[in-house]
């Protein structure tokens, strides 16, 4: 069996100190029908208070070609922390982040914000390709 072509990846394997602003991918395995992410350490900062949010987030899709090579992942999720975001719009620029860099037939975003005032947010973004884009569900 040939091993995959990781020539395209710039972070596998090398000494990561700052966050980055994009995802990188690896051609997708044979009969590979879907990939799940999940973590409950997403962190942004609140657009009007700057306070500090915290987030539970599953990141579900469909490969075609490409998969998601997890450590970019993380290190692109790690470009939030500092970043002033209302939760319903990072889920969509996520979502957005997946169909632009794997071109997934279906990418589903889920993020759970941990309450604040009593408060949870629970926000979705779905996209599936229909012919050579994804659109809204």
């Amino acid at each position: 069996m040939t091993p995959p072509d990781t020539s395209t990846l710039t972070v596998l394997g090398r000494e990561a100190r700052e966050p980055i602003d994009h995802v990188e991918c690896f051609p997708a395995p044979g009969a590979i029908t879907t990939v799940t992410f999940r973590t409950d350490e997403l962190a942004s900062m609140c657009p009007v208070t700057r306070q500090p949010d915290l987030s539970a987030l599953t990141i579900e899709y469909d490969p075609a070609d490409w998969c998601i090579e997890s450590k970019s992942l993380k290190l692109y999720l790690w470009s939030f922390r500092d970043r002033a975001v209302f939760a319903e719009a990072l889920a969509v620029e996520i979502a957005r982040e997946v169909e632009r860099a794997a071109q997934p037939t279906r990418v589903k975003v889920s993020l759970t914000q941990r309450p604040r005032g009593g408060i949870t947010v629970e926000a979705v973004c779905e996209l599936r390709r229909t012919g050579p884009d994804l659109r809204n569900g």
